[in-house]
C-alpha cells in the first residue's frame, strides 16, 4: 500500500488562513465539533475499548447531535479485517496493523495512495484476574503466570505460587485458566508480555490466537464479556482481561524488579515512558514497542495499547471529516479524561497529544 506523506508546515499555514478567513466572515469561531456535522460513522474491534468508546460516543453525539456513531466488539483482528474490507470507518485493534500486512492488504475506503493513521488513545492495564474465596489479591512472577497459563502449574497452592504470597492461605484447588477464542488483541499483548518476561516457561509464538495445543487445557470465553463471566462464575478459575472489567474479581500484582505492582492507569503509563515508537513506520502511523521487560519502580508491563485505525485519505471525503472530528475528539485532553473516568485508562501525556493532532491534521 503506497502512502502519501502529507502535512507539512506551508500547507497547514495555508488551510488556517482560510479558516480563519472563514470564521472572519461568518462572525463564528471555528470548533472541530459544531452541529454542522452531520451523517453515520461506523468502527468495530477491540472490546477492551468499550466502555472508552461508550463515554466518547455520547460525549460526541452531544456535541453534534446530526452524528451517529456507532461501534461494535467482535475483536482486534474482526475489526482491523472489517475495516480493511471497508465495511466499518474506523478499527479499534490491541495491536496496529503490522508493516507487513499494510504493504498486502488492500483498504477499500481508503484512497489508492493513502497511508494508515493509527493512533494509541487508549492505554490500559490488563489485569490477571481471579476467583478464590476470600482472596483479593496475590503475587506473581512472569514466569509462574506463564506456567499456570501452560498448564504447568496446575493447582493453587503450588510452591511457586505459595512461595510469593507468604500469609496467604491458598487452597489445595485446580487452577482452571481462561483464554479468549477468538483472535484477540488482549490475548496478543498478553502473550507478547509472557515471551519477553519469561522466555524460557512460555515458548510458543507471539499470536492474538491461543496456542492450539493449550486449548484444551484452558477454558475459551468469547469477548472480554464472556472472560468476565466465566471467571465470576467458577472458583479457581483466573484469566487475563482489559482492567476496566475486573470489577470485584480479585488480581494479580507482577513482579517488577525486586517488587510486586498492581495495575493501575499511572502504573501503565510508566510503561508507555518508558517504550518507543517502532522504527520503519510512516509519520501517520504512531506504533509503540512496549517495553515489557521494564524495571521501573512503579510500572506494571503487561499493558495494552489500542489504536484507532483510519484511512489519511477517505475514498468519500465525507467520511474523512467525521473520522477526524471523532479522533479529534477521543484525543482531546476532555476526551481522554471520559475514558480515565468511564474505563480506567491512563490518559495519553502532553507530548504525545502532540503527535496525535499533528496525525490526525493529516486525515482527509
Amino acid at each position: 500500500m503506497k502512502t502519501i506523506r502529507l502535512g507539512s508546515i506551508a500547507a497547514v499555514t495555508a488551510v488556517s488562513a482560510l479558516l480563519l478567513a472563514g470564521c472572519a466572515a461568518n462572525e463564528e469561531p471555528t470548533d472541530p465539533e459544531v452541529p454542522s456535522l452531520s451523517g453515520t460513522l461506523n468502527g468495530s474491534g477491540a472490546s477492551s475499548q468499550g466502555k472508552a468508546q461508550d463515554a466518547w460516543r455520547a460525549g460526541f453525539q452531544t456535541a453534534n447531535q446530526a452524528v451517529t456513531v456507532n461501534y461494535d466488539g467482535g475483536g482486534s483482528g474482526a475489526g482491523r479485517d472489517a475495516f480493511a474490507a471497508g465495511s466499518v470507518d474506523f478499527a479499534g485493534s490491541d495491536r496496529a496493523f503490522k508493516t507487513s500486512e499494510i504493504q498486502d492488504k488492500t483498504f477499500v475506503g481508503c484512497a489508492a495512495d493513502s497511508g494508515l493513521v493509527e493512533l494509541p488513545l487508549y492505554i490500559s492495564p490488563i489485569a490477571i484476574a481471579f476467583k478464590l474465596e476470600g482472596i483479593n489479591s496475590i503475587n506473581l512472577d512472569a514466569e509462574t503466570l506463564a506456567k499456570i497459563f501452560s498448564g504447568q502449574v496446575t493447582k493453587w497452592n503450588d510452591p511457586a505460587i505459595a512461595s510469593q504470597n507468604a500469609g496467604v492461605t491458598l487452597p489445595d484447588l485446580a487452577i482452571t485458566y481462561v483464554f479468549r477464542g477468538e483472535n484477540s488483541g488482549t490475548t496478543e499483548n498478553f502473550v507478547d508480555y509472557l515471551k519477553k518476561a519469561a522466555p524460557n516457561a512460555w515458548t510458543w509464538d507471539v499470536s492474538g490466537d491461543w496456542p492450539e495445543e493449550l486449548k484444551s487445557q484452558g477454558e475459551a470465553a468469547s469477548e472480554t464479556s464472556g472472560v468476565v463471566t466465566a471467571i465470576s462464575g467458577g472458583e479457581g478459575y483466573i484469566g487475563y482481561l482489559d482492567a476496566s472489567r475486573a470489577g470485584d474479581l480479585g488480581t494479580v500484582a507482577l513482579k517488577v524488579g525486586d517488587s510486586y505492582t498492581p495495575f493501575s492507569p499511572a502504573a501503565a503509563a510508566a510503561v508507555v515512558d518508558d517504550s518507543s515508537l517502532e522504527s520503519g513506520r510512516t509519520s501517520g502511523d504512531l506504533a509503540f514497542t512496549i517495553n515489557r521487560s521494564t524495571t521501573k519502580a512503579g510500572a506494571y508491563p503487561l499493558i495494552l495499547i489500542s489504536y484507532l485505525v483510519g484511512c489519511e485519505t477517505y475514498v468519500d471525503p465525507a467520511k474523512g471529516e467525521l473520522v477526524k472530528a471523532y479522533f479529534s475528539h477521543m484525543a482531546s485532553e476532555a476526551g481522554q479524561q471520559a475514558a480515565a473516568d468511564n474505563a480506567g485508562s491512563a490518559p495519553i501525556s502532553s507530548s504525545l497529544r502532540a503527535q496525535v493532532e499533528a496525525t490526525i491534521a493529516l486525515i482527509k
